[in-house]
């Protein structure tokens, strides 16, 4: 390994140089914004450079343009990619060199993908199954820490406030409750089973593309929205975020929703208008909020949503134990290495 890295470091010292003409091909990955490759498994990290060539780890702006960024990557073959910042066509047109973008997760909405697909860049993303536990489970944990003011409790005791104004952490049970469950996918549906054998909880669920039988076959009972928000508890959001989708929680749909309901979110911030939600929060319709995500990542601490007690906001951290990350690492390498092949990598979402 220290060979490699040798090797790695006068090629490098050539190109400052300019002597490029007894450089070794190696082709140059850049992981953007993903500060967790490499650093509970650093093995993957110098794998990675050992079998394809450099790694360099970037910490990228969510606002950079298309043309700053295409010229910040000049030279890469391979993009590993974080939540942000965004690849639109001015990045494709103005970078001939990225062959792949891996996305380090399910989501896809920072890639254009037609304009990818037009230049010739595959496009991947970690499957559906590799986070299904870890996303899940985050959705349970929020709901059980809002609906138990978990967060609210920690700090009374921090604060030694043990038995002061007791009444502020009064919460809800969970047992026996209707959940709904909007998006009902591998994750909802997962979210579904934890909520209903584990705390025998009634699911219901809105998804117009959810296979209907396998939904079924759960006992999750398929509904319209409506009857959804009227009757659910608590409501997990799980689904894709499109322009149908966006704002799906919104001033009008927090009204039909139960007096005291609790919404949890791990699917996507623009799901939800947020300014509606930090209405309904402040004017006590709703009891409380947990999120894993939001509209403008990463979130500010001035930010208002932030003022409500009983809001608990992780930083789009569901994925962040041991068992997921390894699973995600291998993953996109997994790609990287199908690429150095000539083989295709695979789950391409951008139809090349």
């Amino acid at each position: 390994m220290d060979s490699v890295r040798q090797l790695i470091s006068v090629c490098r010292r050539m190109q400052e140089k300019g002597d490029e003409s007894q450089v070794i091909n190696l082709r140059k990955t850049a992981v953007i914004n993903i500060t967790s490759f490499g650093r509970e498994f650093p093995q993957h990290l110098q794998e990675l450079e050992e079998k394809v060539g450099p790694v360099d780890k970037m910490l990228l702006p969510a606002d950079m343009d298309g043309r700053t960024l295409a010229q910040k990557l000049k030279g890469y073959t391979y993009i590993v990619l974080g939540n942000y910042p965004s690849f639109d066509e001015t990045f494709f047109s103005n970078n001939c060199d990225v062959k792949l973008i891996a996305r380090h997760g399910i989501g896809f909405n920072n890639v254009d993908l037609e304009s990818s697909k037009k230049h010739g860049v595959y496009v991947t993303h970690i499957q559906n199954y590799v986070e299904l536990d870890a996303v899940a489970e985050q959705a349970a944990a929020l709901l059980m820490a809002v609906s138990k003011n978990v967060v609210i409790a920690n700090r009374k005791v921090h604060q030694g406030d043990w038995n002061r104004d007791r009444q502020e952490i009064m919460g809800f049970q969970l047992r026996g409750k209707t959940c709904g469950v909007i998006g009902c996918g591998h994750i909802g549906t997962r979210f579904a089973q934890i909520m209903k054998y584990g705390f025998q909880n009634r699911i219901l669920a809105y998804d117009p593309y959810a296979d209907k039988e396998k939904v079924m076959a759960e006992g999750i009972q398929l509904c319209d929205l409506d009857t959804l928000l009227k009757e659910s508890d608590f409501i997990s959001l799980h689904a894709n975020l499109d322009e149908e989708s966006k704002h799906l929680i919104n001033a009008q749909t927090l009204a039909k929703m139960k007096h005291n309901a609790i919404l949890i979110n791990t699917g996507r911030g623009g799901l939800v208008d947020e300014t509606a939600l930090l209405e309904a929060l402040r004017n006590g319709h709703l009891f409380g909020y947990g999120a894993d995500v939001a509209a403008h990542e990463p979130m500010q601490a001035d930010d208002p949503l932030l003022t409500c007690e009983r809001v608990t906001i992780t930083p789009h951290s569901a994925i962040y134990n041991y068992t997921c990350m390894k699973n995600m690492n291998r993953k996109v390498m997994e790609d990287i290495y199908c690429m150095e092949r000539g083989e295709r990598p695979v789950e391409i979402i951008n139809g090349l």
